[in-house]
């Protein structure tokens, strides 16, 4: 039997993962702030679309959260219009924004007191992955509501892993980020170099990506980087917001991360360039420009 389900958001991943649930023969009733955007979802995918995330919760046991930041995800959350005016005991939200540890416990906490259970479930694996439903899913939470919540995920996210407590899926995911933007600064580099000596990217790729070197970005993006093409992918403004949540939380923990601080500011130089929506792989283009 399906489930009944809410999803709030659909944005470049959220519209691709709530259309696995509903082919997956769940019942999805979905809010987005750009309603015709929700009207284009249910005329591909069948379902139903609610007027505010508090209709759109009402009777269902699953709610999932995919918007762009801890202020998006508190606007649908919280008020009178907002999906815990509406919630139903016993029901499942799992908010899969990457946004901040705190906002997880804090929204942990509001969901309790409305006998409801809750996961923060980041996602990695950009729009292909969404589109294609193999994400990569790291989970905050109670173990027996991630096996409960597991049949809902296994619909996008080709890898599902519990990393702890609520808050803990918002921290690895901030790890995933940190580690994204360092093999990328170093992919960058190393292409940047490899064109100037005039060394063929694909006999190199081919060479270097089978040891130690290789990576999903070389195999990915390497030939895109080369061609100067970054309109696909995770944009650079998306990026930016990740490591800001990351830097932020490294400084209350009293972590130094200076090359992550670094490769932020690339980041703001990428998008002083105009590249605010192209691919993270673009630090390239800054050390071409």
């Amino acid at each position: 039997m399906g489930k009944r389900c809410a999803f709030i958001g659909l944005g470049v991943m959220g519209y691709p993962m709530a259309g696995h649930l509903q082919q997956a023969g769940h019942q999805v009733k979905v809010f987005n702030r750009t309603q015709s955007k929700a009207k284009k979802w249910v005329s591909e995918f069948s379902g139903s679309y609610a007027g505010t995330p508090a209709e759109a919760v009402k009777t269902a046991e699953f709610v999932m959260v995919c918007v762009g930041n801890d202020d998006d995800v508190r606007s649908v959350f919280y008020g009178d219009e907002g999906l815990l005016a509406e919630l139903s005991p016993g029901a499942v939200v799992i908010d899969h924004t990457t946004a901040s540890a705190e906002l997880a416990k804090e929204l942990g906490h509001a969901v309790k007191e409305k006998q409801g259970t809750f996961l923060d479930a980041p996602v990695s694996g950009g729009q292909a992955g969404a589109e294609n439903g193999v994400l990569t899913a790291m989970v905050g939470g109670e173990p027996k509501t991630f096996e409960v919540a597991d049949e809902l995920f296994q619909c996008f996210a080709k890898t599902r892993q519990l990393m702890g407590p609520v808050g803990s899926g918002q921290l690895a995911k901030m790890v995933n980020q940190i580690c994204i933007a360092g093999v990328l600064q170093g992919l960058s580099e190393g292409l940047q170099l490899a064109r100037k000596v005039g060394l063929d990217p694909d006999k190199l790729v081919s060479a270097i990506s089978q040891g130690a070197a290789g990576s999903w970005q070389m195999e990915n993006r390497y030939q895109t980087m080369w061609d100067g093409h970054y309109e696909h992918g995770f944009a650079v403004d998306w990026m930016r917001k990740d490591l800001k949540i990351a830097l932020a939380e490294a400084d209350r923990q009293g972590v130094s991360l200076p090359a992550t601080a670094l490769i932020d500011q690339f980041y703001a130089d990428v998008q002083n360039m105009g590249g605010n929506r192209w691919d993270t792989s673009s630090l390239l283009a800054r050390l071409e420009k």
